[in-house]
């Protein structure tokens, strides 16, 4: 497969978290407390898991790779639930495109440290030019964004 056509999927769950930002937010002011939502969606989650497992027949995971596994390979279920609780409280307040612009720039500084250093188990792969460039301009519009939002 192209690599081109895997940028398809990626930017549509992209596109995803901007509408689970949304719902989950509704569903925090309905349930209301911000963990109500995210126990209600981490729930959902939970159960979509399972029926696809099911469908797929999936086979359970071997023990050897449970216990083998670093204890930071269990915290991306941490950082999750922080993910969701902080949606389901800042969006609303900071508005759907600065806050995933802000999520984006965290997530371009921290994969960028990633590839640099090789942290969380990824292949060294050192930062360019143009990498920074676009890390740069992630920032740049994260700070028109708030900008914005205080002119208009």
């Amino acid at each position: 497969m192209s690599k081109l056509l895997l940028l398809l999927p990626a930017i549509g769950v992209g596109a995803l978290v901007a509408l689970q930002a949304g719902s989950n937010s509704l569903l925090g002011r309905q349930l209301g407390h911000p963990l109500s939502a995210s126990l209600a969606s981490l729930g959902v989650s939970l159960a979509v898991v399972i029926v696809a497992l099911l469908a797929l027949r999936v086979p359970m995971p071997v023990a050897t790779g449970i216990v083998g596994t670093p204890w930071w390979g269990w915290l991306g279920g941490v950082f999750g639930a922080a993910y969701l609780t902080v949606a389901v409280m800042l969006a609303p307040q900071l508005g759907a495109a600065t806050f995933l612009a802000c999520v984006v720039a965290g997530q371009m500084l921290m994969s960028a440290l990633c590839d640099q250093f090789g942290w969380a188990g990824f292949p060294v792969r050192r930062l360019s030019a143009e990498g920074v460039l676009a890390i740069a301009l992630i920032i740049a519009g994260v700070v028109l964004l708030q900008w914005r939002g205080r002119v208009a």
